[in-house]
């Protein structure tokens, strides 16, 4: 709710268009291991396979968070500082949006488990590592950082939603801010219901001025229009992968950036709008 107030009273002042800049990209999903590594499987139709996930320890966290930490954890925390160390930024220093399209989701089977069986007790780490929140409040711990963070929740459109409340932070308070957007597959039988195929998550981070760090600029618009975007020359595997991972829709606008050519990404967001994002290369 806060991220749709926020943006309609932005528009309601009459600025249809946010522009913001991109200084740092952080990447982990299926055969996708840190941005740096990706680009050239995301500009080379077949080069990209499914593969496992590699996620590295979160060796910014005390050791007995990092024993608790989660996948959602350390899915958020490997693309958050990745993004940071691309942007030479100070992540306690910089403010953070978390957006999930569900959670922990494995974590959120396990306790509906628990709720279920004949003795209905839930662990209190397990309690507290399932609230939407969990990896802002890890991100916070390993990072000791004092700055905003909001964590965000759209379904399918949770990515465009985040990159939106994100984007008019930056408008507004004129400070960076890292998106952090992941996904994690449900467990069976709600995965049958809502099948997310593969982990995936992915780091923004946005500035509100062009800097020697700059790699992209953003010219965001929220319209209730479609606009013809062809995306032929992505790979297909990719393509299917961005359909079934919300987290994933970000994969147009990560394939822009790689390409590093000026292009439109038209992206749905909440129902009857959509964005559209020009992408211009620094």
């Amino acid at each position: 709710m806060v991220s749709v107030g926020v943006t309609v009273l932005w528009f309601l002042e009459g600025r249809p268009e946010l522009r913001v800049y991109v200084e740092g990209i952080g990447l982990m999903g299926p055969g996708l291991n840190g941005w740096k590594d990706s680009m050239a499987l995301l500009t080379h139709p077949g080069r990209w396979a499914m593969a496992p996930l590699c996620v590295p320890d979160p060796i910014q966290l005390p050791a007995v968070e990092r024993r608790r930490a989660g996948q959602t954890v350390r899915l958020s925390l490997a693309v958050g500082f990745e993004a940071h160390a691309n942007a030479h930024r100070d992540p306690s220093r910089t403010g953070t949006v978390f957006t999930s399209s569900g959670g922990d989701n494995p974590l959120l089977h396990m306790n509906c488990e628990a709720l279920a069986s004949p003795t209905p007790e839930l662990s209190p780490t397990r309690f507290h590592n399932s609230v939407h929140n969990a990896p802002a409040g890890y991100w916070g711990i390993a990072t000791q950082s004092h700055e905003s963070s909001t964590s965000l929740c759209a379904f399918d459109a949770s990515f465009a939603v985040g990159l939106l409340h994100a984007a008019v932070q930056v408008a507004i308070d004129r400070k960076a801010v890292a998106l952090i957007a992941y996904d994690v597959p449900y467990l069976a039988p709600i995965s049958q219901l809502r099948p997310i195929t593969s982990a995936f998550a992915t780091a923004l981070l946005l500035a509100p001025d062009k800097t020697a760090n700059s790699m992209a600029c953003l010219d965001i618009v929220r319209t209730d229009s479609r606009e013809s975007v062809s995306l032929s020359s992505m790979d297909p595997g990719l393509v299917e992968l961005s359909r079934g991972v919300p987290a994933a829709r970000a994969l147009p606008l990560l394939f822009a950036f790689a390409l590093a050519t000026a292009m439109t990404v038209d992206m749905e967001e909440l129902p009857g709008h959509r964005l559209l994002i020009q992408v211009f290369p620094c």
